[in-house]
């Protein structure tokens, strides 16, 4: 198992760096100059000059590309002198870091990956994240969890009642989720939930995960904003997990240990959610994996429906405003999390199924 661990976690790693090489290699030749638009009005030449020395942007592609390599790597080489004219920059901006050795002018550290600042705000680009993300991860999380929690309900009800009205109408409602798109689903139930039943439902159409009192009292958690956000997040997945739930309990009940303890007199309560469930449950898992990090990835549409303050409106914002760091900052970010993802994933499949050969 420590051998298939290590080969994903192997894979994973190349994965990354060909995300990162092709991102930084993308994000440096679309047009715009940073330089320039941190000045606006008052940019002139030597200013321009000034700002790309210090972002680095002066130099050769290639010794950017190293730069930035260092930059995201745990373990960086650093200057110790001036950094103006060598490839890797001063070792202050890593604080904090551990010097593992020295050698001549330069030093080997160990430090948290650096993604570097933003061109607008000047605030590191792991700060820009580190608020964002838990916005995201609330809402993603709150999503995949009713979307499962319906959605595999109402599939084994499609299952064990095939070809009656509650499958014709499991499908039909499952069809609408798949091919209802999010930003319409948002603006949709937005105005109908937030606008048309407000004196109802109570719901506000914008709103995030934390609200500043009215009493000037600091922030407190209003989960009441997450309802249609989470509502809308979750349709989509909801509508294919009803189908693959559906597929896998009817592909498992046709099996021949399950007509065996039907035979044997197993309550079926029991048969059902102890063993067909469970046999069912890794195409379910895959699915569900999927979609949860594409979630935390940042639903973009729906962020920026609810106003809801997450990677999703950190994206749109960095692309926006040419804050190349931001955006670059942020894909890396869940491309680490796709590759996390997925490595769980297949070690949840030996748990759920014993005849899956991790050592393979």
């Amino acid at each position: 198992m420590l051998r298939y661990i290590g080969k994903r976690l192997l894979y994973g790693l190349l994965v990354i760096l060909g995300v990162v090489t092709l991102v930084f290699f993308l994000f440096n030749i679309l047009p715009g100059d940073p330089a320039r638009m941190m000045l606006g009005q008052r940019a002139d030449a030597e200013s321009i000059e000034m700002i790309n020395r210090d972002l680095g942007r002066d130099r050769p592609m290639g010794e950017q590309y190293i730069a930035y390599l260092n930059d995201l790597s745990p373990i960086s080489i650093h200057n110790n002198h001036d950094s103006a004219s060598h490839w890797f920059l001063d070792a202050e901006k890593y604080a904090p870091y551990a010097t593992l050795f020295s050698i001549g002018g330069s030093s080997v550290v160990v430090k948290a990956p650096y993604l570097r600042r933003s061109y607008q705000s000047k605030r590191k680009v792991t700060e820009i994240i580190g608020s964002a993300f838990p916005q995201t991860a609330v809402l993603a999380l709150t999503a995949m969890t009713f979307a499962l929690l319906i959605g595999i309900l109402l599939g084994i009800l499609s299952a064990l009642h095939q070809g009656t009205w509650i499958d014709r109408l499991t499908l039909f409602l499952s069809t609408l989720g798949m091919s209802l798109p999010s930003f319409f689903a948002a603006i949709l139930i937005a105005w109908f939930f937030a606008y048309k039943l407000a004196d109802w439902t109570h719901l506000n159409m914008f709103g995030n995960l934390y609200t500043v009192d009215d009493y000037g009292c600091g922030e407190y958690i209003d989960l009441k904003n997450l309802i249609l956000p989470a509502l809308t997040l979750g349709i989509r997945p909801l509508a294919v997990l009803v189908e693959l739930t559906k597929s896998s309990m009817l592909e498992a009940l046709s099996q021949d240990y399950i007509r065996t303890a039907r035979a044997k007199g197993m309550p079926y309560r029991r048969l059902i959610f102890r063993h067909a469930l469970r046999n069912a449950l890794n195409p379910i898992v895959t699915s569900a994996s999927g979609w949860l990090a594409g979630l935390l990835a940042g639903a973009v549409f729906v962020e920026y429906v609810f106003d809801w303050k997450g990677m999703g409106v950190v994206i749109v914002d960095g692309l926006e405003k040419y804050d190349f760091p931001v955006v670059m900052g942020a894909i890396l970010f869940v491309c680490i999390l796709l590759v996390i993802i997925n490595i769980l994933v297949d070690i949840l499949y030996g748990v759920l199924d014993p005849r899956v050969q991790l050592e393979k």
